[in-house]
């Protein structure tokens, strides 16, 4: 149930994407003066795709739910929205129950369009798709056979539908009318309920049916069209509007910025784009869903919080009786456009209330996310211990191509793959065994994460680029392109000079103390990664204090993004890894201040950082210093020089002797 209803998630950005356009259409040409031939052209505009919202919902399942992306599909959807919204249009019941258009249920004014009709059609349509399209008939109806077959089934089996909604839709219809009344009569308590369900209903769609409760005339609500008539009570009307404009312009963005703040510092870049665009798109023209989509079901506790933060929201406004109107969604646009209405009341001090929610939502956020470690973009967990080889690319590819090329290999290759499929910032596919992937080599493509659902479906954190790695991932799958990596191209070019190490042979390098403290032989480090030489042969410290400094004479050729390791080379050639501590890439870089830049020349004894050992020993990590050559091939001899364990800063301890 959990994967379906992500995947209707995904489904629904295809349509969701549309709607910025119309915002601003409608923005501008609310903007413009009322007289202006251009102002109504671009309002039309605007109200062309927000009248069909139901359509866009039904196309989008249609291709987007079923497992093969194909124009029969998104046909099938149209066909099974179009069947029900005209059986069951007033005038058609009439003559079905044989009575009058005057006595039809109201409930069936409200088909066409709506949005619920709209996501059974589409769903439907998928279902069908997916079981029927490869269906062979007999010869004499082999015409209708495969792809064509899935319209006609849509049409017999969304007739079906409308027979079963002819009596099931005006119950559904009256207890949402009751639903709206009850909720009416709690006041700034019933606006609070309004916005905590809405934004719970968003992952189904089904806001939309709740919206046309209160925000238009199904009910006898209608907060939006009453508020740009100017009608109704100031203060009142737009009630159900106003508590959003905090929400949308200003709290979502304060939690992306928690969001960001919580990635790992090496997917900061990564995350940082995302969120941006996020946060821009839901301050400006109030578009939510690329943020909340991003969270939504990766880390459903924060989504539920911001629910229950816009419920706070508008049940607070409603109360104050600030209010604000808009004809698309709650941001900067419409918020401006709303400004000047006589009905609006205290519209300023919106702004002053969001700001409010601001702090509510980056605090909020930000502890939410650290308490329950949610898994937001950026956050996601990877393998160290799996192998990372360097992909094959050639001088074609571009960037998208190359990314696509690391997750294809990542992901096992065309023989793994069984759908491939993408929302607004992830790839989201399904494996034939998704413990067959290797994470670190996903994430070396540049990706800002990895989520693995479950035995079959994996999510790839790409960013707002994810549609051109996409299509590029499937060019590689449709062409059943082979995994190819530099070891193989290297094994089919025998005679390519292998590459020569410029360490100096015959030298030997004096090593001196990183800090004062107690000498540690590296096999007595309690990391199995470095105990057991993997990374090459060294030495370690435990520290008495947190001054550290340079264990050679060198540059520093590496900072690590976490701080927690830096990367010397020697003039002789050695390539000298300094590691603060055990596990302290988890601590994001807090414990240390880094004294040094990258191609910065460094004498022993100079300060490479100050590191606060309290907070590493409180995270309940280790301290050891850790002083690695790394290009341990050219390394003949190692030894102590020293015969007390007790040193100091800038004392000489180990020498090495190159080959």
């Amino acid at each position: 149930m959990k994967t379906y209803l992500q995947r209707m998630g995904r489904s629904l950005q295809l349509p969701v994407a549309v709607l910025p356009a119309a915002a601003l259409l409608e923005g501008i040409g609310h903007w413009l003066p009322k007289g202006w031939a251009l102002a109504q052209f671009l309002q039309v505009g605007g109200s062309a795709i927000l009248s069909q919202l139901a359509l866009l919902f039904a196309v989008g399942l249609s291709i987007g739910m079923s497992k093969v992306k194909d124009g029969a599909a998104a046909m099938a959807g149209v066909v099974a929205y179009i069947v029900p919204t005209y059986v069951l249009a007033p005038k058609q019941v009439a003559l079905l129950l044989g009575t009058k258009v005057t006595q039809v249920n109201p409930a069936f004014n409200a088909i066409a369009g709506n949005v619920f009709i709209g996501i059974i059609a589409g769903l439907i349509a998928a279902a069908l798709f997916d079981r029927f399209h490869e269906t062979k008939l007999p010869m004499a109806l082999s015409f209708f056979s495969g792809k064509r077959l899935v319209p006609i089934l849509a049409t017999l089996v969304m007739l079906l539908i409308s027979v079963i909604l002819l009596f099931v839709w005006p119950v559904l219809y009256d207890a949402l009318i009751s639903f709206g009344k009850f909720i009416v009569n709690l006041g700034w308590i019933g606006a609070g309920l309004f916005g905590f369900f809405n934004r719970l209903l968003i992952p189904t769609g089904l806001h939309q049916a709740l919206n046309q409760v209160f925000e238009f005339n199904i009910a006898g609500i209608n907060d939006i069209g009453n508020f740009w008539a100017n009608k109704g009570t100031k203060g009142i009307t737009g009630m159900y509007l106003a508590g959003y404009f905090p929400v949308m312009m200003f709290g979502l963005p304060a939690g992306a910025l928690a969001i960001y703040k919580n990635a790992l510092p090496e997917r900061k870049k990564t995350t940082a784009g995302l969120m941006l665009a996020g946060a821009f798109a839901s301050f400006f023209t109030g578009v939510t869903e690329p943020l909340e989509f991003s969270f939504m079901f990766v880390a459903w506790p924060l989504y539920v919080i911001h629910a229950i933060f816009t419920g706070l929201s508008m049940a607070f406004a409603a109360f104050m009786h600030w209010t604000a109107g808009f004809t698309f969604s709650a941001g900067l646009v419409d918020y401006i456009l709303s400004f000047h209405m006589p009905i609006a009341n205290k519209p300023y001090m919106l702004l002053v209330q969001g700001l409010v929610m601001a702090v509510i939502y980056y605090f909020g956020f930000d502890f939410a996310i650290k308490k329950f470690n949610l898994l937001t973009p950026g956050r996601e967990p990877i393998e160290s211990d799996e192998s990372v080889e360097e992909v094959a690319t050639s001088d074609t590819d571009d960037k998208y191509m190359i990314m696509a090329k690391k997750v294809y290999a990542g992901i096992g290759g065309h023989d793994n793959i069984s759908v491939i499929d993408n929302c607004t910032t992830r790839l989201r596919l399904q494996l034939k065994d998704t413990d067959k992937t290797n994470k670190s080599q996903i994430m070396s493509a540049g990706v800002a994460g990895v989520n693995i659902l479950d035995k079959v479906n994996i999510q790839v954190v790409v960013g707002t680029e994810v549609q051109f790695v996409a299509d590029d991932l499937r060019k590689l799958y449709e062409q059943n392109a082979a995994i190819t990596t530099i070891s193989d191209v290297s094994q089919k070019e025998p005679n390519k000079p292998e590459p020569v190490s410029d360490v100096k042979s015959g030298e030997t390098d004096s090593f001196y103390s990183v800090a004062n403290g107690y000498l540690e032989d590296i096999e007595e480090v309690s990391d199995s990664t470095f105990a057991q030489k993997m990374l090459g042969d060294g030495y370690a410290v435990i520290p008495t204090d947190g001054k550290i400094t340079s264990p050679v004479d060198g540059t520093i050729e590496t900072i690590f993004p976490t701080k927690h390791a830096l990367g010397i080379k020697t003039e002789n050639g050695l390539e000298v890894l300094v590691h603060m501590g055990i596990d302290t890439v988890q601590l994001k870089g807090e414990p240390f201040d880094i004294k040094v830049e990258q191609g910065q020349a460094v004498q022993h004894g100079d300060q490479l950082a100050q590191v606060d050992l309290e907070k590493i020993k409180q995270a309940d990590k280790k301290t050891d210093m850790m002083v690695i050559v790394t290009n341990m091939p050219s390394v003949s001899y190692m030894k102590y020089n020293v015969l007390d364990r007790d040193v100091q800063l800038d004392q000489e301890v180990v020498k090495v002797t190159t080959k």
